[in-house]
């Protein structure tokens, strides 16, 4: 099997076209499962952002799963295939891992070197792992990439500034401190911006959220305020930022309710919401400074430096699992050969005992063992050097001799290797 990613992100389309493909938690459910059941797909992933939408599949043939999962995306998503072909990038095998591994730490980011993402890596492998859409190929991946993106961010400083797409977004409406905040929503992004804003010095912090409870249980896990959604325009009226980031399919602010609340004074508004939270009108009134998630892309996190030595991680990180998966690949081969010599001892044996009737128990022992040892020293040194060789790129090739010196077939390998690999999974 071979790794496939299909996605897009704000490096391949605006917002305008994001917010049509973004997923909320049902029709990221739906997408994973209908991928998984594709004729082409053996494993299926979906990592779903606020500015990133991308499916991660193993497949046995490039075009039949690239055309697969682009058909199921267009399907789930509501956006026609030919609007969305222009905005879509495929990764295969060594480019899909590191593909991952740049996206795990934050290479990939809207703002770059952002620690956000790792979690969201982290979230998206545990959503595949308890739909049972995640096998041990997927599973191999995103826990290396796990290990990448710690590794980055303990040797290097991509991370050190701290900066988010909230905190980014802060900075950009005029900062916050001693300011009076609303924050619309209740997820993971209004609970990082409401710690922002709390920590960085805000004056006071407002929650409001459609489902109530969740707007406490954040408020008092933070040392904010929970209001009903329904009272947004009276708070708004007594706030001069709002932070909106619900999963709502609509506007959440109109242009009137920024209007009226603003009334021509300095008053800050960070939608990082996908799809937008805020009407784009709300831009024109007066006192108003509205920034949204396109006008947050590219922005830098960590140094040339840090990011450079981030790259060179990635690099050398996506190599060594490379390597790794290419020994891997000759293990079936080398089980097969072994498996193939034992039967040849066995009837060997049968076929001298047949000969020599007269052969007593230890010289039968001592025979079969002298038989042993001739096979196993004539098949170690190339085995043990075909898995030394599989590491280097091109590596599967060697399996490939191995299997042609030694008149192999594929059935052959499989029959012998897939019992044992289908109970190393259930354990």
């Amino acid at each position: 099997m071979s790794y496939l990613v299909v996605g897009i992100s704000h490096r391949s389309a605006d917002i305008n076209v994001l917010e049509r493909v973004a997923l909320d938690p049902d029709a990221a459910t739906k997408l994973a499962l209908t991928v998984k059941q594709s004729p082409a797909v053996a494993e299926s992933a979906v990592l779903a952002t606020c500015n990133r939408t991308e499916v991660y599949a193993t497949v046995d043939r490039f075009h039949a799963g690239m055309d697969e999962v682009t058909a199921i995306l267009a399907d789930i998503t509501g956006v026609p295939l030919l609007d969305l072909a222009e905005h879509l990038y495929v990764h295969f095998e060594e480019g899909a891992v590191a593909h991952l591994f740049q996206v795990a730490v934050g290479l990939d980011s809207m703002i770059v070197g952002e620690s956000q993402v790792l979690g969201q890596v982290k979230e998206s492998l545990r959503f595949g792992q308890d739909l049972e859409t995640i096998g041990t190929d997927l599973n191999a991946l995103f826990q290396h990439a796990l290990r990448v993106g710690k590794r980055a961010r303990a040797e290097t400083g991509i991370d050190s500034a701290g900066r988010s797409v909230v905190s980014a977004g802060l900075e950009a409406v005029g900062g916050f401190e001693g300011r009076r905040a609303l924050v619309v929503g209740a997820g993971s992004m209004a609970s990082l911006a409401a710690q922002t804003l709390l920590n960085g010095g805000a004056k006071s912090v407002t929650i409001a959220n459609r489902n109530y409870e969740r707007a406490v249980a954040l408020a008092d896990r933070v040392g904010a305020t929970a209001i009903q959604l329904a009272a947004v325009p009276e708070a708004l009226a007594d706030a001069d930022l709002v932070v909106s980031c619900t999963g709502a399919r609509g506007v959440v602010l109109t242009e009137e309710m920024i209007r009226n609340a603003a009334d021509g004074r300095p008053f800050g508004v960070l939608d990082v919401a996908l799809p937008r939270d805020v009407a784009p009108e709300a831009a024109r009134v007066a006192g108003v400074t509205l920034v949204t998630l396109a006008d947050l892309a590219g922005t830098a996190g960590g140094s040339e430096h840090d990011i450079d030595e981030v790259r060179r991680i990635v690099g050398e990180e996506t190599g060594s699992f490379e390597a790794t998966r290419r020994a891997a690949s000759v293990a079936p081969t080398v089980v097969a050969l072994r498996a193939m010599a034992t039967e040849l001892v066995d009837s060997e044996l049968a076929r001298l005992e047949r000969r020599l009737p007269g052969l007593d128990e230890t010289q039968r022992h001592e025979v079969a063992r002298t038989i042993q040892r001739v096979v196993d020293k004539v098949l170690h040194n190339p085995t043990v050097r075909v898995k030394e060789l599989a590491a280097d790129p091109g590596g599967p090739t060697y399996a490939d001799a191995l299997r042609q010196l030694f008149a192999l077939d594929q059935a052959t390998v499989d029959a012998v290797t897939t019992p044992k690999a289908s109970g190393g999974e259930q354990a």
